[in-house]
């Protein structure tokens, strides 16, 4: 397994391996690996070889958000890639992945309007920016992200679709912990109190995709539901609990079609997402 840290270098190794006439499969991150980032390293070794990128993008962090005290530890995270055969790691400075002046940016309209562009409004052109930007350095065949952040996702396959990027993105399932708290890098924020708090997370998922199966279909009852579970927890903080048509990622009244429901939750100053989707 090889770490570098210039774009020269990943071209070059890239280009070799097609060469080669092998195929790339890439996992975008910001490090601090879990079980979710694993599954999907898992789910790219349907390639010939997997590259995964360890950068925190300041791009996408609003100005109070974590970006300085956000996680990071190259040395953990590079003994899991090995252990996962990782055949790359693409770890760039800021600077490398922008210089010293930056102009330019991809943004979207209607799909970051919702959810967590309402509470994060510089998020999601950050996020299109340095995942576009990712995949013009790797040009991987297949790219996978994660469920559980849902919103980001749906802006990914349609950024491809629109742009007519030359690869494949593939979502993988939701990875939790055994007591169902959704996995994240900033699970680490969170006290022994406020570990047991976020509990209500899931459990306020759990209660609506319930509802959903057993036949509700007034997304303002679900919602509800799932909104007094959230707050019958003293350390919780709602930022939203909306249901989304999962394309459009545009409020629903009815659950008619493939929906997101999605929250997202304060426990303390820990800001943490969780959902459930139901396909059409």
């Amino acid at each position: 397994m090889k770490i570098v840290s210039t774009i020269e270098e990943v071209r070059t190794q890239v280009a070799a391996w097609k060469k080669a006439g092998e195929t790339i499969g890439f996992v975008p991150t910001m490090g601090y690996l879990h079980e979710g980032h694993l599954s999907l390293i898992e789910a790219a070794g349907e390639n010939d070889r997997v590259v995964v990128s360890i950068f925190v993008n300041p791009m996408q962090f609003g100005p109070t958000e974590d970006l300085a005290s956000y996680p990071r530890d190259l040395e953990r995270d590079a003994a899991l890639c090995e252990k996962y055969h990782v055949d790359l790691i693409f770890h760039p400075t800021a600077e490398e992945m922008y210089g010293e002046s930056f102009y330019s940016y991809v943004d979207m309209d209607v799909l970051t309007k919702e959810l967590c562009g309402l509470s994060r409004p510089v998020h999601f052109r950050g996020v299109c920016t340095v995942v576009a930007k990712l995949f013009n350095i790797v040009t991987p065949d297949r790219a996978y992200f994660g469920e559980k952040d849902a919103q980001q996702l749906a802006i990914i396959k349609r950024m491809v679709q629109d742009l007519n990027m030359p690869l494949t993105i593939k979502g993988c399932p939701i990875i939790r912990e055994e007591d169902g708290l959704a996995k994240s890098s900033r699970n680490t924020y969170l006290s022994p109190e406020e570990r047991k708090a976020a509990l209500v997370l899931s459990r306020s998922v759990f209660l609506g995709k319930a509802m959903a199966e057993q036949g509700e279909k007034d997304a303002d009852r679900i919602k509800a539901a799932m909104t007094a579970e959230i707050e019958s927890e003293p350390l919780a903080r709602i930022d939203y609990v909306k249901i989304v048509d999962l394309k459009t990622m545009q409020q629903v009244k009815t659950i008619n079609g493939g929906i997101l429901a999605a929250i997202a939750v304060y426990i303390g100053k820990t800001r943490l997402i969780d959902n459930f989707m139901i396909s059409d």
